[in-house]
């Protein structure tokens, strides 16, 4: 009975450690659930009854303990998988949400010729690429975490730069001409129905991102969660604009909205090239490490 339960136990000791998750710094995991926790105890515990002799009531314990322990990293290693497709998931819905945004409000914006509308849309086309970069990134870490950046993903984030710096420029030139002109927009009832939709959008996708990225401890998909609110920041300055307008007619108001995109747009032209330089600065987050 003894060699068969100490042959069990060595084949379940040997899965264990075998399906156990390589130790990670401690900063890096987060607290562990109340399961987890008296698993993990159990395991330790059962580990050490195994070296001194027992009673086969003691033996079945300690392989009990063995069992849940191997239970329990499973389960662990499929919530992480889960949450990897979540990740994947979440980036592939980003870009086609404002692939589809930037397309109607631009449309709107030149029909309309409003300006904060057209330049919202521009800047939607621009995380297009930049969500593509952000899906490249996903698929890296979900393969191997401690790669670095790969030649695409610089790249992208180079060309997504440019593109904000390029806007930057377009926008402030078009709005003081406008101002210079007494430009008006002929109505801003699209700006106000796109960026009420965007508002719900971007909250439900920094939502998603933060919760995934926590689960996942994972620094880069936080980021990204902060740079999304950037994007509801500029959904709010198009809603601001747009229900002034509305209300008063006072042209400049338009104008006034495209300069509170040129500042985020600036902001993100900035953060795309320090990123591609390996400057992990996530969005005004508090914590940033070369």
């Amino acid at each position: 009975m003894h060699a068969e339960a100490s042959t069990i136990v060595g084949v379940l000791v040997a899965l264990g450690l075998a399906l156990a998750p390589a130790p990670r710094a401690a900063a890096d995991l987060a607290p562990p659930d109340y399961r987890a926790y008296h698993a993990e105890r159990a395991y330790a515990e059962s580990l050490l009854a195994l070296r001194s002799g027992l009673t086969d009531t003691a033996l079945e314990a300690a392989i009990r303990a063995v069992e849940l322990r191997l239970m329990t990293t499973v389960i662990e290693k499929n919530t992480l998988s889960r949450y990897w497709t979540y990740a994947l998931w979440l980036a592939i819905f980003t870009i086609f949400y404002n692939l589809a945004e930037g397309l109607i409000a631009i449309f709107f914006g030149v029909s309309d010729e409003t300006l904060t509308l057209f330049g919202f849309g521009v800047d939607s086309f621009i995380e297009v690429m930049s969500g593509i970069g952000i899906l490249a990134m996903v698929l890296r870490i979900r393969q191997n975490p401690d790669t670095d950046r790969s030649a695409f993903e610089r790249t992208a984030l180079r060309i997504t730069g440019t593109s904000f710096y390029i806007l930057v420029v377009g926008l402030a030139m078009t709005a003081v001409y406008n101002i210079i002109i007494g430009h008006k927009p002929e109505t801003t009832i699209p700006g106000l129905i796109i960026s009420i939709i965007s508002i719900v959008a971007m909250w439900a996708l920094i939502a998603g991102k933060r919760k995934v990225g926590h689960t996942l401890n994972s620094m880069p998909i936080l980021a990204d969660a902060n740079c999304t609110l950037v994007c509801f920041y500029m959904s709010v300055v198009l809603l601001i604009s747009s229900l002034v307008y509305e209300l008063t007619g006072f042209g400049f108001v338009d104008s006034l909205g495209a300069i509170g995109l040129i500042y985020f747009s600036y902001n993100e032209g900035k953060e795309a090239f320090e990123k591609a330089a390996g400057i992990e600065c996530d969005c005004k987050d508090e914590n940033c490490t070369d």
